[in-house]
């Protein structure tokens, strides 16, 4: 496990020890929770993209020719 240095001003700081109290956690965990969620986020971004290059694959065509006509974009709704 890495260590790694953080200035804050110090409100930033007696506010960060106040939300892991209440937590019943340290500003460490805090921080390396907050970490670990960046990351999380980044690999949910990353399958997000994979699925969507997944579905545009599988389009073979496109044509704004194929579009609906009103009356039938109303109808599939209805149904």
């Amino acid at each position: 496990m890495k260590n790694i240095t953080v200035s804050v001003p110090d409100d930033v700081y007696r506010e960060a020890r106040i939300r892991a109290a209440e937590r019943g956690s340290s500003v460490s965990a805090l921080v390396a929770e907050y970490l670990h969620s960046l990351s999380e986020q980044d690999s949910e971004f990353t399958r997000l993209e994979a699925q969507q290059r997944q579905v545009q694959d599988q389009i073979d065509r496109f044509r704004a020719r194929d579009r609906l006509d009103r009356d039938e974009v109303h109808g599939r709704a209805v149904r």
